[in-house]
């Protein structure tokens, strides 16, 4: 028998000194490029099921991104939510969902 994995999402939204671009400095734009890098590295593992965020310029408070996992428990996932890079280094702030797929296009 197969072992299902459950699935849960986190959603992340920047904290809003980021929604101008000005205000970017350089360490930030790297911790943005680690937080790509751990979200990548989870792909190729099986966990990250999918991964993308909306597209506004200048962004605001009604942007987000979102991170579907596929994990044992909830602790692992909240686990993996909090090690991002992007959460850790302050950049965006993080909250964790149980997640339900209802519907796939093949």
């Amino acid at each position: 028998m197969e072992n299902f994995k459950k699935r849960f999402c986190y959603r992340l939204k920047l904290f809003p000194r980021y929604f101008e671009s000005d205000n970017w400095t350089d360490d930030d734009k790297n911790i943005v490029s680690l937080h790509f890098q751990y979200l990548k590295d989870l792909t190729e593992k099986g966990i990250v099921f999918l991964a993308g965020r909306t597209v506004n310029e200048p962004m605001g408070d009604d942007d987000f991104g979102i991170v579907i996992l596929e994990t044992d428990t909830f602790e692992e996932a909240n686990s993996i939510m909090k090690d991002d890079p992007s959460v850790k280094g302050k950049i965006m702030h993080a909250k964790l969902y149980e997640f339900s797929l209802a519907l796939l296009r093949k």
